[in-house]
Protein backbone atom coordinates (compact mmCIF):
# COMPACT_ATOMS: atom_id res chain seq x y z
CA UNK A 1 0.00 0.00 0.00
CA UNK A 2 1.24 3.49 -0.87
CA UNK A 3 0.39 6.93 0.40
CA UNK A 4 1.37 10.53 1.07
CA UNK A 5 2.77 11.71 4.42
CA UNK A 6 0.48 14.61 5.37
CA UNK A 7 1.45 15.11 9.02
CA UNK A 8 4.44 14.47 11.25
CA UNK A 9 4.05 14.66 15.02
CA UNK A 10 7.44 13.25 15.94
CA UNK A 11 7.42 9.48 16.11
CA UNK A 12 4.05 9.14 14.35
CA UNK A 13 3.14 10.03 10.76
CA UNK A 14 -0.32 10.49 9.27
CA UNK A 15 -0.33 8.90 5.82
CA UNK A 16 -3.09 9.54 3.30
CA UNK A 17 -3.35 6.34 1.27
CA UNK A 18 -4.19 6.10 -2.39
CA UNK A 19 -7.62 4.75 -1.53
CA UNK A 20 -8.45 7.79 0.62
CA UNK A 21 -7.79 6.49 4.15
CA UNK A 22 -5.63 8.23 6.74
CA UNK A 23 -3.48 5.73 8.63
CA UNK A 24 -1.29 6.56 11.62
CA UNK A 25 2.12 5.08 10.89
CA UNK A 26 5.58 4.63 12.39
CA UNK A 27 8.99 3.94 10.92
CA UNK A 28 9.89 0.28 10.92
CA UNK A 29 13.12 -0.48 12.75
CA UNK A 30 16.24 1.62 12.33
CA UNK A 31 15.01 3.28 9.16
CA UNK A 32 17.48 5.66 7.47
CA UNK A 33 17.74 7.19 4.02
CA UNK A 34 20.78 6.33 1.97
CA UNK A 35 23.34 9.12 2.00
CA UNK A 36 21.37 11.50 4.25
CA UNK A 37 21.93 11.82 7.97
CA UNK A 38 18.58 13.24 9.05
CA UNK A 39 16.79 13.68 12.35
CA UNK A 40 13.56 13.03 10.43
CA UNK A 41 14.21 10.41 7.75
CA UNK A 42 10.53 10.66 6.73
CA UNK A 43 9.17 14.14 5.98
CA UNK A 44 5.82 15.68 5.19
CA UNK A 45 5.34 15.43 1.43
CA UNK A 46 7.06 12.06 1.12
CA UNK A 47 5.44 9.28 -0.88
CA UNK A 48 5.83 6.07 1.14
CA UNK A 49 5.05 2.37 1.15
CA UNK A 50 3.11 0.97 4.11
CA UNK A 51 2.69 -2.36 5.86
CA UNK A 52 -0.66 -2.24 7.68
CA UNK A 53 -0.95 -4.28 10.87
CA UNK A 54 -3.92 -5.84 12.65
CA UNK A 55 -4.44 -2.84 14.93
CA UNK A 56 -5.14 -0.55 11.97
CA UNK A 57 -1.86 1.34 12.21
CA UNK A 58 1.03 0.77 9.84
CA UNK A 59 4.79 0.65 9.42
CA UNK A 60 6.52 2.79 6.81
CA UNK A 61 8.78 0.39 4.94
CA UNK A 62 10.08 2.49 2.04
CA UNK A 63 10.18 6.01 0.63
CA UNK A 64 9.81 6.79 -3.06
CA UNK A 65 12.55 8.89 -4.65
CA UNK A 66 12.18 12.56 -3.83
CA UNK A 67 12.22 15.16 -6.60
CA UNK A 68 13.40 17.84 -4.14
CA UNK A 69 13.25 18.98 -0.53
CA UNK A 70 14.01 21.92 1.75
CA UNK A 71 16.72 20.96 4.21
CA UNK A 72 18.69 22.67 6.96
CA UNK A 73 21.25 21.70 9.56
CA UNK A 74 19.66 20.26 12.68
CA UNK A 75 19.84 22.87 15.47
CA UNK A 76 20.57 20.25 18.12
CA UNK A 77 22.69 17.73 16.23
CA UNK A 78 25.16 19.67 14.12
CA UNK A 79 26.28 16.68 12.06
CA UNK A 80 22.71 15.84 11.03
CA UNK A 81 20.08 17.52 8.89
CA UNK A 82 16.40 18.29 9.31
CA UNK A 83 14.14 18.03 6.26
CA UNK A 84 11.46 20.74 6.39
CA UNK A 85 9.33 19.31 3.55
CA UNK A 86 9.72 17.09 0.49
CA UNK A 87 8.37 17.04 -3.07
CA UNK A 88 7.23 20.66 -3.15
CA UNK A 89 6.47 22.88 -6.13
CA UNK A 90 7.46 26.07 -4.34
CA UNK A 91 8.21 27.63 -0.98
CA UNK A 92 6.71 30.75 0.57
CA UNK A 93 9.18 32.32 2.99
CA UNK A 94 7.24 34.56 5.36
CA UNK A 95 9.39 37.44 6.60
CA UNK A 96 8.81 40.59 8.63
CA UNK A 97 10.88 43.75 8.83
CA UNK A 98 9.71 44.11 12.45
CA UNK A 99 7.51 42.33 15.03
CA UNK A 100 9.82 40.31 14.87
CA UNK A 101 12.65 41.34 12.55
CA UNK A 102 13.81 38.74 10.02
CA UNK A 103 17.50 39.07 9.26
CA UNK A 104 18.72 39.20 5.67
CA UNK A 105 21.18 36.45 6.62
CA UNK A 106 18.30 34.12 7.42
CA UNK A 107 16.53 35.02 4.18
CA UNK A 108 19.65 34.47 2.08
CA UNK A 109 20.44 31.12 3.70
CA UNK A 110 16.92 29.88 3.04
CA UNK A 111 17.07 31.09 -0.58
CA UNK A 112 20.44 29.43 -1.14
CA UNK A 113 19.21 26.11 0.24
CA UNK A 114 16.13 26.31 -1.99
CA UNK A 115 18.32 27.10 -5.00
CA UNK A 116 20.43 24.03 -4.24
CA UNK A 117 17.39 21.78 -4.60
CA UNK A 118 15.66 23.79 -7.35
CA UNK A 119 12.72 24.96 -5.27
CA UNK A 120 11.27 28.33 -6.39
CA UNK A 121 10.69 30.78 -3.52
CA UNK A 122 8.15 33.57 -3.03
CA UNK A 123 9.09 36.13 -0.38
CA UNK A 124 6.02 37.17 1.58
CA UNK A 125 6.52 40.37 3.60
CA UNK A 126 3.89 40.12 6.33
CA UNK A 127 2.55 42.57 8.94
CA UNK A 128 2.60 45.57 6.62
CA UNK A 129 -0.25 47.04 8.65
CA UNK A 130 2.05 47.45 11.69
CA UNK A 131 4.89 49.33 10.00
CA UNK A 132 5.69 53.01 10.47
CA UNK A 133 7.02 55.13 7.59
CA UNK A 134 10.68 54.27 8.20
CA UNK A 135 9.91 50.56 8.39
CA UNK A 136 7.83 50.75 5.20
CA UNK A 137 10.76 52.43 3.46
CA UNK A 138 13.12 49.68 4.66
CA UNK A 139 10.65 47.03 3.46
CA UNK A 140 10.48 48.71 0.05
CA UNK A 141 14.27 48.61 -0.15
CA UNK A 142 14.30 44.89 0.70
CA UNK A 143 11.60 44.15 -1.85
CA UNK A 144 13.51 46.08 -4.50
CA UNK A 145 16.71 44.14 -3.67
CA UNK A 146 15.20 40.67 -3.93
CA UNK A 147 12.94 41.55 -6.85
CA UNK A 148 15.98 42.78 -8.78
CA UNK A 149 17.78 39.50 -8.08
CA UNK A 150 14.80 37.58 -9.46
CA UNK A 151 12.60 36.60 -6.50
CA UNK A 152 8.90 37.36 -6.45
CA UNK A 153 8.05 39.55 -3.43
CA UNK A 154 4.59 40.26 -2.04
CA UNK A 155 3.76 42.67 0.81
CA UNK A 156 0.74 41.38 2.76
CA UNK A 157 -1.10 41.66 6.03
CA UNK A 158 -2.50 38.48 7.52
CA UNK A 159 -4.44 40.61 10.01
CA UNK A 160 -6.34 42.68 7.42
CA UNK A 161 -6.15 40.44 4.36
CA UNK A 162 -4.30 43.10 2.36
CA UNK A 163 -2.31 41.58 -0.53
CA UNK A 164 -3.76 38.08 -0.26
CA UNK A 165 -5.61 38.59 -3.54
CA UNK A 166 -2.20 38.48 -5.26
CA UNK A 167 -1.03 35.41 -3.33
CA UNK A 168 -3.99 33.07 -3.78
CA UNK A 169 -3.66 32.40 -7.53
CA UNK A 170 0.04 31.59 -7.03
CA UNK A 171 -0.95 28.70 -4.75
CA UNK A 172 -3.42 27.10 -7.13
CA UNK A 173 -2.60 23.55 -8.20
CA UNK A 174 0.72 23.48 -6.35
CA UNK A 175 2.31 22.01 -3.24
CA UNK A 176 3.57 25.02 -1.28
CA UNK A 177 5.58 24.90 1.93
CA UNK A 178 5.28 27.92 4.25
CA UNK A 179 8.37 28.63 6.34
CA UNK A 180 9.92 31.43 8.37
CA UNK A 181 11.00 32.58 11.81
CA UNK A 182 8.72 32.02 14.78
CA UNK A 183 6.24 34.86 15.13
CA UNK A 184 6.16 36.09 11.52
CA UNK A 185 2.53 35.03 11.13
CA UNK A 186 2.59 31.79 9.12
CA UNK A 187 -0.29 30.25 11.06
CA UNK A 188 -2.31 33.48 10.96
CA UNK A 189 -1.83 33.62 7.19
CA UNK A 190 -2.96 30.04 6.73
CA UNK A 191 -5.98 30.62 8.98
CA UNK A 192 -6.87 33.58 6.74
CA UNK A 193 -6.38 31.61 3.52
CA UNK A 194 -8.21 28.50 4.74
CA UNK A 195 -10.70 29.54 7.44
CA UNK A 196 -11.78 26.71 9.70
CA UNK A 197 -8.42 24.99 10.15
CA UNK A 198 -7.87 26.91 13.42
CA UNK A 199 -4.09 26.76 13.62
CA UNK A 200 -2.72 28.03 16.94
CA UNK A 201 -1.28 31.55 17.02
CA UNK A 202 0.50 33.58 19.69
CA UNK A 203 1.72 37.12 20.33
CA UNK A 204 5.42 37.86 19.97
CA UNK A 205 7.58 38.49 23.03
CA UNK A 206 7.51 42.20 23.91
CA UNK A 207 10.79 41.91 25.78
CA UNK A 208 12.83 40.50 22.90
CA UNK A 209 10.62 41.17 19.83
CA UNK A 210 10.89 37.49 18.95
CA UNK A 211 8.28 34.92 18.09
CA UNK A 212 7.14 31.99 20.17
CA UNK A 213 6.55 28.53 18.72
CA UNK A 214 2.87 27.75 18.14
CA UNK A 215 3.19 25.16 15.34
CA UNK A 216 5.02 22.16 16.78
CA UNK A 217 4.70 19.77 13.84
CA UNK A 218 4.48 19.89 10.04
CA UNK A 219 1.16 19.32 8.31
CA UNK A 220 -0.21 19.39 4.75
CA UNK A 221 -3.48 21.27 4.34
CA UNK A 222 -5.64 20.74 1.23
CA UNK A 223 -6.69 23.94 -0.48
CA UNK A 224 -8.97 24.34 -3.49
CA UNK A 225 -9.82 27.58 -5.25
CA UNK A 226 -11.10 27.55 -8.80
CA UNK A 227 -9.66 30.15 -11.15
CA UNK A 228 -13.19 31.26 -12.11
CA UNK A 229 -14.26 31.82 -8.51
CA UNK A 230 -11.03 33.61 -7.70
CA UNK A 231 -11.23 35.90 -10.73
CA UNK A 232 -14.69 37.05 -9.67
CA UNK A 233 -13.48 37.87 -6.15
CA UNK A 234 -10.33 39.59 -7.41
CA UNK A 235 -12.35 41.73 -9.81
CA UNK A 236 -14.69 42.61 -6.95
CA UNK A 237 -11.77 43.89 -4.88
CA UNK A 238 -10.44 46.03 -7.71
CA UNK A 239 -13.82 47.56 -8.55
CA UNK A 240 -14.47 49.03 -5.07
CA UNK A 241 -13.82 52.72 -4.58
CA UNK A 242 -13.95 53.46 -0.87
CA UNK A 243 -12.37 51.99 2.25
CA UNK A 244 -15.45 50.27 3.64
CA UNK A 245 -16.23 48.62 0.31
CA UNK A 246 -12.63 47.46 -0.08
CA UNK A 247 -12.81 45.83 3.34
CA UNK A 248 -16.08 44.15 2.35
CA UNK A 249 -14.36 42.78 -0.75
CA UNK A 250 -11.46 41.41 1.30
CA UNK A 251 -13.99 39.69 3.52
CA UNK A 252 -15.61 38.31 0.37
CA UNK A 253 -12.27 36.82 -0.74
CA UNK A 254 -11.99 35.20 2.69
CA UNK A 255 -15.53 33.81 2.35
CA UNK A 256 -14.47 32.20 -0.93
CA UNK A 257 -11.43 30.69 0.82
CA UNK A 258 -13.78 29.13 3.39
CA UNK A 259 -15.04 26.89 0.60
CA UNK A 260 -11.51 25.72 -0.20
CA UNK A 261 -11.37 22.99 2.46
CA UNK A 262 -13.88 20.22 3.00
CA UNK A 263 -13.82 16.54 3.99
CA UNK A 264 -13.89 15.61 0.30
CA UNK A 265 -10.60 17.47 -0.15
CA UNK A 266 -8.82 14.49 1.43
CA UNK A 267 -9.82 11.90 -1.17
CA UNK A 268 -6.87 11.12 -3.44
CA UNK A 269 -3.29 12.31 -2.84
CA UNK A 270 -0.95 13.30 -5.66
CA UNK A 271 0.84 10.32 -7.18
CA UNK A 272 1.97 9.00 -10.53
CA UNK A 273 -1.50 7.51 -11.01
CA UNK A 274 -3.42 10.44 -9.53
CA UNK A 275 -1.90 13.77 -10.63
CA UNK A 276 -2.69 16.66 -8.28
CA UNK A 277 -5.87 18.53 -9.20
CA UNK A 278 -5.78 20.83 -6.17
CA UNK A 279 -3.36 22.61 -3.93
CA UNK A 280 -1.56 21.63 -0.76
CA UNK A 281 -0.29 24.12 1.81
CA UNK A 282 2.36 22.85 4.23
CA UNK A 283 2.48 24.48 7.66
CA UNK A 284 5.83 24.07 9.42
CA UNK A 285 7.21 25.03 12.84
CA UNK A 286 8.96 28.40 13.08
CA UNK A 287 12.74 28.31 12.99
CA UNK A 288 15.40 30.64 14.43
CA UNK A 289 18.63 29.83 12.62
CA UNK A 290 19.11 28.29 9.19
CA UNK A 291 22.32 26.30 9.05
CA UNK A 292 23.14 24.99 5.60
CA UNK A 293 23.81 21.28 5.26
CA UNK A 294 26.10 19.33 2.97
CA UNK A 295 27.25 22.35 0.92
CA UNK A 296 30.84 22.56 -0.18
CA UNK A 297 32.38 26.07 -0.19
CA UNK A 298 32.99 25.99 -3.93
CA UNK A 299 29.28 25.27 -4.56
CA UNK A 300 27.85 28.17 -2.54
CA UNK A 301 28.50 30.84 -5.17
CA UNK A 302 26.12 29.02 -7.50
CA UNK A 303 23.24 29.45 -5.05
CA UNK A 304 23.49 33.27 -5.07
CA UNK A 305 22.09 34.28 -8.46
CA UNK A 306 23.81 37.63 -8.82
CA UNK A 307 27.16 36.45 -7.42
CA UNK A 308 27.15 33.49 -9.80
CA UNK A 309 26.37 35.87 -12.70
CA UNK A 310 29.48 38.00 -12.07
CA UNK A 311 31.70 35.04 -11.11
CA UNK A 312 31.89 33.95 -14.74
CA UNK A 313 34.22 36.89 -15.40
CA UNK A 314 36.67 36.14 -12.60
CA UNK A 315 40.32 35.70 -13.63
CA UNK A 316 40.65 32.37 -11.82
CA UNK A 317 38.18 29.51 -12.24
CA UNK A 318 38.60 28.50 -8.60
CA UNK A 319 38.12 32.03 -7.27
CA UNK A 320 36.53 32.14 -3.80
CA UNK A 321 35.51 35.81 -4.26
CA UNK A 322 37.14 36.79 -1.00
CA UNK A 323 40.61 38.15 -1.84
CA UNK A 324 41.79 37.05 -5.28
CA UNK A 325 43.13 39.53 -7.87
CA UNK A 326 40.89 39.90 -10.91
CA UNK A 327 37.78 38.88 -8.99
CA UNK A 328 34.72 40.15 -10.86
CA UNK A 329 32.50 39.57 -7.83
CA UNK A 330 34.55 41.90 -5.61
CA UNK A 331 34.51 44.49 -8.41
CA UNK A 332 30.71 44.19 -8.68
CA UNK A 333 30.46 44.55 -4.89
CA UNK A 334 32.60 47.69 -5.02
CA UNK A 335 30.39 49.09 -7.82
CA UNK A 336 27.21 48.27 -5.84
CA UNK A 337 25.92 45.70 -8.33
CA UNK A 338 25.96 43.18 -5.46
CA UNK A 339 24.36 44.18 -2.15
CA UNK A 340 26.69 44.14 0.84
CA UNK A 341 24.11 42.20 2.87
CA UNK A 342 24.02 39.44 0.26
CA UNK A 343 27.80 39.26 0.07
CA UNK A 344 28.02 39.05 3.87
CA UNK A 345 25.53 36.17 3.79
CA UNK A 346 27.72 34.44 1.22
CA UNK A 347 30.76 34.86 3.48
CA UNK A 348 28.86 33.53 6.50
CA UNK A 349 27.92 30.39 4.57
CA UNK A 350 31.57 29.83 3.63
CA UNK A 351 32.20 29.58 7.37
CA UNK A 352 29.51 26.96 7.98
CA UNK A 353 32.12 24.25 8.33
CA UNK A 354 32.80 25.94 11.67
CA UNK A 355 29.93 24.27 13.53
CA UNK A 356 29.53 27.07 16.10
CA UNK A 357 28.87 29.84 13.63
CA UNK A 358 25.78 28.81 11.68
CA UNK A 359 23.01 29.82 14.10
CA UNK A 360 22.30 33.45 13.25
CA UNK A 361 20.40 35.97 15.33
CA UNK A 362 17.01 37.29 14.33
CA UNK A 363 18.36 40.80 14.79
CA UNK A 364 21.56 40.61 12.78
Amino acid sequence: MKGLVVKNTGSWYSVLTDDGRTIESKIKGNFRLKGIRSTNPVAVGDRVELLVNAEGTAFITAIEDRRNYIIRKSPNLSKQSHIIAANVDQAVLVVTVNYPQTSTTFIDRFLASAEAYRVPVILLFNKTDLLDEDEKHYQDLMINLYDTIGYQCLPVSAATGEGLDRLLPLLEGKVTVFSGNSGVGKSTLLNKIVPGINLRTAEISDAHNTGMHTTTFSEMIPFNLSREDYSRKEEGVRSKENTSEIQDSKDSVQDTCAQCISPSSFLLPPSSNNPPSRSWLIDTPGIKGFGTFDMEPEEICGYFKEIFHFSKDCRFSNCTHTHEPGCAVLKALEDHYIAESRYNSYLSMLEDKDEAKYRTSLRE
